[in-house]
C-alpha cells in the first residue's frame, strides 16, 4: 500500500447528516488531503520527524468501539471536576459527569450540537484552524464525527475545572480516531480545562485530535494537557488558538506516552495586549519520538508571550522542538521569550531543537535560547557524598529539573498525579540507561 493510500483509509465515510456549511468544509478538507499528500523530509516542518513508522501501519477509521463499563482506573484521586469522557473519539454520556453547570455554560458532545443546533457553530467550527498546519488537520476535518463543544457566555466563571478524558480502546485492527474540540470563551469569561489522553491497553492505534479555541476580549483560559497514550500508540494533536484583546491563555503540555507523537501549537494573538503562555515537559525513551511545533503569531501591539519547554531523554529516545515566534510590523511593544532546555541521560538519546524569532517590528523585547546537557557531575558527587545512592541521586536531579513545569499545574491532585507518572518514567529511564 502506498503512503497516500494509507492516509485514505483514515477517512470516515462521507455523511449527508452534516449541515450544508460543514459538509462543504469536510469536502474541501478531503480535496486537501488528496492535493497535499504525505509530507516528506524535504518539508522543513517534517525534517526531523520521519513518517515511516506511522505510515507503516494500515490504520482504518474507528467506526465503533464498545465502551468500558467503568473507568475508575483512569480517574485522578481527589480531583473535583466536571468530566467528559470520549472513547475512541466518541462522547459517552454514561461515563461522563457534568453535574450542575452554572448559567451561561454549555458543554455538549459535538455530534449532539450538530444534530440539534448546527447554526450555533456556523462561522466558528473549522474557521480557527482553517486548512491547518499540515495534512493531518485536514484529515481530522474531513472525518470529524464527535468531540466536545464548550461555550461560555460573557462574564461567566466556571468555578470547577472541566476534565476532558479521551480513552483509547483497542479494536480488532489498527484504528484511527479524529476527535474535534471547539472551545469559546465570551468576553471576560474564565475556565480551567484539564485534557487527558489515555491508552487503556497496549493496542496499536492512532489518535488524531484537533482543538479550536476562541478567546474573546478579557477571557482567561488555563489549559492543562496530559498525554499518556499507550507506548504502542501514535498521537497527533493540533491546537489552534485565537486571542482577542487582553485575553489570557496558559497552556501546559505534558508528554509521557505513545511510541510516536507530534503536537502542533498555533497561537494567533489578534488583539492588543493579548497574553499567551505555553509550557511543556516531555520524557522520551524506549525508541520513542515526541515532537513539538510552536507557531506564536503576534499580530497586534502590546502582546506578551512566554514559551518554556523542558525535555528529559533516555535510552534511544528522540525529541524534536521546533518553535517560532512571529512579530508582525504593526505589533510594536511586543514582549516574547522562548526557551527549550533538555537533559540527556544516555549517549543514544537525540534532541533536535530549533527556536526561531521572525520579527518585523522595531520596538520589541524578544529572546530565545536552547540548552542541551547532561547531569552535573558535581551535583551527583555532592549527593553521593552524603550517602545517597547513584540511582536515587540521578532521579532527584531529574525531578528537580522537571519540577519547574510540574509546579505550574493545578489543582493539587492533578499535579500529584503527573509527578507520580514522571517518577515512574524516571525509574524506567534508570533501567534503560
Amino acid at each position: 500500500m502506498s503512503q497516500q493510500s494509507a492516509l485514505d483509509t483514515w477517512l470516515a465515510t462521507p455523511t449527508t447528516t452534516l449541515p450544508p456549511w460543514l459538509a462543504a468544509q469536510c469536502q474541501h478538507a478531503r480535496e486537501l488531503v488528496a492535493a497535499q499528500g504525505v509530507p516528506t523530509h524535504r518539508d522543513e516542518a517534517w525534517r526531523y520527524t520521519a513518517l515511516r513508522r506511522l505510515l507503516a501501519h494500515e490504520f482504518r477509521y474507528a467506526e465503533t468501539a464498545t465502551p468500558p463499563t467503568a473507568i475508575d482506573d483512569c480517574l485522578i484521586n481527589g480531583l473535583d471536576s466536571h468530566r467528559v469522557v470520549l472513547i475512541n473519539g466518541r462522547y459517552v454520556p454514561a461515563l461522563s459527569d457534568l453535574g450542575a453547570l452554572p448559567s451561561g455554560v454549555e458543554i455538549a458532545s459535538l455530534s449532539t450540537v450538530l444534530s440539534q443546533q448546527p447554526e450555533r457553530l456556523a462561522g466558528l467550527l473549522t474557521q480557527i484552524a482553517g486548512d491547518g498546519a499540515h495534512v493531518f488537520t485536514a484529515l481530522n476535518t474531513a472525518s470529524m464525527r464527535d468531540g466536545l463543544v464548550l461555550l461560555l457566555a460573557p462574564g461567566v466563571v466556571l468555578e470547577r475545572p472541566l476534565e476532558l478524558v479521551h480513552i483509547a480502546v483497542g479494536l480488532d485492527q489498527p484504528s484511527v480516531c479524529h476527535p474535534r474540540y471547539l472551545i469559546q470563551l465570551g468576553a471576560g469569561a474564565q475556565a480551567t480545562l484539564i485534557e487527558r489522553t489515555i491508552g487503556r491497553d497496549e493496542a496499536l492505534y492512532c489518535t488524531n485530535a484537533v482543538l479550536e479555541i476562541d478567546l474573546a476580549p478579557g477571557a482567561v483560559l488555563n489549559h492543562h494537557r496530559i498525554q499518556l497514550e499507550s507506548l504502542q500508540a501514535f498521537h497527533l494533536s493540533g491546537l489552534y488558538l485565537r486571542q482577542a484583546e487582553h485575553s489570557q491563555y496558559t497552556g501546559i503540555n505534558i508528554g509521557l506516552g505513545s511510541a510516536w507523537a507530534r503536537t502542533d501549537l498555533v497561537a494567533a494573538l489578534q488583539g492588543q495586549g493579548a497574553n499567551c503562555t505555553l509550557g511543556g515537559l516531555y520524557l522520551t525513551g524506549s525508541e520513542q519520538l515526541l515532537d513539538y511545533h510552536l507557531d506564536v503569531q503576534h499580530q497586534q501591539p502590546h502582546g506578551t508571550s512566554r514559551e518554556q519547554f523542558k525535555g528529559i531523554l533516555y535510552g534511544k529516545g528522540k525529541a524534536v522542538f521546533d518553535g517560532r515566534v512571529y512579530v508582525a510590523a504593526q505589533a510594536q511593544k511586543t514582549a516574547a521569550e522562548m526557551t527549550n532546555r533538555n537533559l540527556l541521560l544516555s549517549p543514544n538519546a537525540e534532541i533536535d531543537t530549533k527556536p526561531q524569532l521572525e520579527i518585523y517590528a522595531d520596538d520589541v523585547q524578544c529572546s530565545h535560547g536552547t540548552t542541551v546537557g547532561q547531569l552535573e557531575p558535581e551535583m551527583l558527587f555532592y549527593l553521593r557524598s552524603r550517602g545517597i545512592g547513584e540511582a536515587v541521586a540521578r532521579r532527584m536531579l531529574c525531578v528537580g529539573f522537571a519540577e519547574e513545569i510540574i509546579d505550574t499545574l493545578s489543582p493539587e491532585p492533578l499535579r500529584a498525579m503527573v509527578a507520580e507518572a514522571v517518577g515512574q518514567r524516571l525509574e524506567l529511564a534508570q533501567i534503560e540507561d
